[in-house]
């Protein structure tokens, strides 16, 4: 059974604390989108499970969203549908209604991926998306020399391919999708090439790995790499992302097929 927080998120972070203001920070960015509608190929009816504020759902299909937390369901724009309040591990469809099925950044929330991830397959005729992070390739990242137990706290949390592919109980398409230098949406490694970004107490809040870490260490962290963009040093080492037009970090779309 999921635990459910004061404002009904059913994951191990609290978004009635943390997502106030998630809607600023992590807005879809259009090239990952056009990787997702691709993927949804000709689907009709799609549901978005984990949907938030409703980032990377596609404006011209019939979605119906799926969404526990209050705070980040109040945050939908108006153009999108109100989100039904409801977890993965218990979806209130029947058998292969939709089309095709989607969740982004969302899995690692998920008290139990296994149901979660069967749910999505039993309610779908067609594929099921799952945009997440590969925990192998997380602590690659730069940020790892600044904010250790952030990223170790983030690999932890994200489930290994292995687990994806085994609550879907079939095979998947593993695709790697390209972060752009002027990403949109603010996970941690959409900064790669704008340090200063994660300096704002905002956009670091609306990257969940970063609530599991004591306000004191964050500090820290953040005063160390305060310093060394400030003093050159962060260019010395990494300077040449700052003009770099895709990084391949550990973002991937993963696809199980109908």
């Amino acid at each position: 059974m999921s635990v459910r927080h004061t404002d009904g998120s059913a994951g191990d972070a609290n978004y009635g604390t943390i997502g106030q203001s998630y809607s600023n920070y992590r807005q879809p960015e259009p090239r990952i989108a056009a990787v997702i509608d691709a993927a949804l190929g000709d689907a009709r009816t799609v549901l978005n499970v984990g949907a938030g504020a409703g980032s990377y759902e596609p404006v011209d299909r019939d979605i119906t969203a799926v969404e526990p937390s209050a705070s980040m369901r109040s945050q939908r724009p108006a153009h999108l549908s109100v989100a039904i309040d409801a977890v993965a591990e218990d979806l209130p469809f029947p058998d292969k209604h939709f089309d095709a099925a989607m969740g982004t950044f969302t899995i690692h929330q998920w008290p139990d991926l296994k149901a979660g991830l069967s749910e999505m397959r039993r309610v779908t005729r067609g594929p099921v998306l799952i945009l997440t992070c590969d925990p192998d390739e997380v602590q690659s990242f730069w940020l790892n020399d600044y904010a250790a137990q952030v990223l170790s706290t983030e690999a932890r949390r994200y489930p290994s391919m292995a687990a994806i592919r085994d609550g879907f109980a079939t095979e998947i398409d593993i695709l790697p999708v390209p972060i752009p230098l002027d990403c949109r949406d603010g996970f941690n490694e959409a900064y790669y090439g704008r340090p200063e970004m994660l300096l704002e107490d905002g956009a670091r809040l609306s990257c969940s790995a970063w609530s599991f870490v004591s306000p004191e260490v964050a500090a820290g962290y953040i005063a160390r790499l305060r310093t060394e963009i400030e003093d050159g040093r962060w260019d010395e080492k990494y300077g040449q992302l700052r003009t770099q037009p895709e990084f391949q970090g550990s973002l991937y779309l993963i696809v199980s097929q109908g």
